[in-house]
């Protein structure tokens, strides 16, 4: 043991943490200084802490859910409309996010509701659409409760065409619709004529044709494509650029060769290779498929879905089943188009937050240095950032690399007790949706999940642990 008098015969060397003052002016008298990268954990939360890390089943749950997540594959096998591959029945419309009432919905996800009854032809005006919506007589499901994501407000009605990806080594399907490009369209709650046309074309031309390539063709393989594009400089949530064109090459000599009228093809072509965001909604169903392997394992904290409705942000964990744990969705900080500013943003929306759930998009933001371009910040900020995702997760993918780390696995599995002792939130990356309904994207930028999300979680563990000996 250490005597006092040692102190003033002996070389001092000091641990330090928090605050760095103290470390530098230790340093500045020529001290040995080791920093200690600690803080303590979020408020309230110390004895659910305790509680869900004595849990003896977590450590063998979370390398279970760990297993499952790496192991999981993502097919393309078909695109179908959503009345005949998700059994959605006319009247009740998908939506992204936890559960959410007319009444509590926020303006983005109102206009695309409008915008889904006038494309169904279920109301001759937006007011007539809204005195429906508003009657409660179209039942609202989240797109999550039918093994489904939308990106932004994820409004999915029985005649929109779905993707269809397959997981061979679990045996699960996930289903996400196409992607209509960035601007006035209903995903960000816009509803004018010209996002219904899209919507017909989309039905009457888009959907047929990546149908008939999709079985000319067979499976598709997106897991390769989202390892292949994040060597490329993409991130896989709000940059896909590399990814569409590798998704439009895979398919290009399917859809050219399938007795489709040449201007037909030649439209689809033109669609695709000009929304760099078509293959975002093929990456959200992927991360989905991994993910929900996952589920459903008894004492593992591993996140599974992270979604937004516009109001509300949800997130679900692995060892407690089907269950949301919401707080209030928050306005992204970012870059807006033209005159638009943060008084015209709406709260944070979208299942879209599945790929970060997953280990990329914001996770792997050090693989598109670019993408700060799109959403702000610096190239040391995006490098930081995944560095900081590695603290919060529970291990490093094995086909999602990052070139600029070594070919580092990008930082995967969200663990509820890793967030709650460092008080570190996922980062992600995300559109910005107008607040008023029929507005459309204003801007793109970062966001994280209110704390709330967690902290409940990890009571509802605490709860669900075996009790202490």
């Amino acid at each position: 043991m250490i005597q006092p008098d040692d102190l003033l015969t002996r070389p001092v060397r000091a641990v330090v943490a928090g605050a760095r003052l103290f470390a530098d002016t230790l340093a500045a008298q020529a001290v040995p200084v080791v920093p200690v990268d600690w803080r303590p954990p979020l408020a309230g939360t110390e004895e659910h802490l305790v509680r869900v890390l004595a849990d003896p089943r977590r450590e063998r749950a979370n390398a279970e859910a760990v297993r499952r997540v790496l192991a999981a594959q993502a097919q393309l096998v078909d695109v179908r409309p959503a009345r005949a591959a998700l059994g959605v029945e006319p009247g009740t419309f998908l939506h992204a996010g936890p559960p959410i009432t007319w009444e509590r919905a926020s303006g983005p996800m109102r206009g695309a509701l409008i915008g889904a009854m006038l494309f169904e032809g279920l109301a001759d005006t937006p007011e007539d659409a809204e005195r429906q919506l508003a009657s409660g007589a179209i039942a609202l499901e989240p797109c999550h409760h039918r093994g489904a994501v939308g990106p932004m407000a994820g409004v999915v009605s029985p005649s929109m065409w779905m993707f269809e990806l397959a997981d061979p080594v679990h045996g699960g399907r996930a289903y996400c619709s196409l992607n209509e490009g960035l601007g006035k369209v209903l995903r960000y709650g816009a509803y004018g004529p010209e996002v219904i046309e899209r919507l017909r074309w989309m039905t009457a031309v888009l959907g047929p044709l990546l149908r008939d390539a999709v079985r000319r063709h067979g499976p598709v393989d997106v897991r390769a494509i989202i390892a292949q594009m994040l060597q490329m400089g993409d991130e896989g949530h709000n940059r896909n650029r590399a990814g569409t064109s590798l998704f439009l090459r895979e398919l290009l000599a399917d859809l050219v060769g399938g007795g489709a009228p040449g201007d037909q093809v030649a439209e689809v072509v033109r669609f695709v290779n000009g929304n760099d965001h078509f293959f975002l909604n093929l990456a959200m169903p992927a991360c989905k498929l991994a993910l929900d392997a996952a589920r459903d394992i008894p004492g593992s904290t591993m996140v599974v879905a992270m979604a937004r409705n516009g109001t509300d942000f949800g997130i679900q964990v692995s060892g407690t089943g089907d269950r949301w744990f919401t707080g209030p969705a928050e306005v992204p900080a970012g870059l807006y188009l033209g005159a638009y500013g943060p008084q015209d943003a709406n709260p944070d929306i979208g299942d879209s937050a599945i790929t970060e759930t997953a280990g990329i998009g914001g996770f792997a933001m050090a693989a598109a240095p670019a993408i700060v371009r799109f959403v702000g910040g610096e190239v040391p900020d995006a490098l930081a950032t995944s560095l900081r995702m590695y603290e919060i997760t529970l291990a490093e993918h094995t086909a999602y690399q990052i070139p600029v780390f070594g070919f580092r696995g990008t930082p995967t599995g969200i663990d509820v007790t890793r967030v709650a002792r460092t008080g570190i939130l996922p980062q992600i990356n995300t559109g910005i949706a107008g607040r008023v309904a029929g507005t459309g994207q204003v801007g793109a930028g970062l966001v994280n999940p209110p704390v709330e999300c967690f902290t409940a979680a990890l009571a509802a563990l605490a709860d669900a642990a075996p009790p202490l000996g």
